[in-house]
């Protein structure tokens, strides 16, 4: 049996995330912070911008390994937290809390796993869109 072997996520890449987030945060007006981690939770690069509201650091970070320990956008998770929700109790559940607000996004390469960026200090819109154009610009 084969396995087909995918580069990790660079720390190159991982500033390339971190300048095009804060470009277009920046563009919009608005003072972000931007985490990258790895795929292992760990961190590769991080920004926060001095006039940026202090928790603001926590909530970029907080939204990466979320989208990064669930492997999908935390925009898309926000319903599944609700009250009766099936992932209600997850938050709990683990060693670091998670957080259900939009702006964390995976990163993948060859369809695997490689990484999380996380946008915080804007309207969850606006962080969403932030991390999206991220990602974006070093998929091409």
């Amino acid at each position: 049996m084969s396995t087909t072997a995918v580069i990790p996520l660079t720390t190159t890449e991982a500033e390339a995330l971190i300048t095009s987030a804060r470009r277009a945060a920046e563009h919009a007006g608005v003072t972000v912070s931007i985490t990258v981690l790895d795929a292992g939770g760990h961190l590769l690069a991080f920004r926060r911008d001095d006039r940026a509201v202090l928790i603001s650091g926590e909530t970029s970070t907080r939204k990466a390994y979320t989208a990064l320990q669930l492997n999908a956008p935390t925009a898309d998770l926000v319903d599944l937290v609700k009250p009766d929700g099936p992932f209600h109790s997850l938050p709990t559940a683990l060693d670091r809390p998670l957080l259900f607000i939009a702006g964390g996004l995976p990163v993948h390469r060859d369809g695997r796993l490689i990484g999380a960026i996380g946008v915080g200090g804007g309207a969850p819109e606006q962080d969403h869109s932030f991390a999206t154009t991220a990602r974006e610009e070093i998929s091409r």
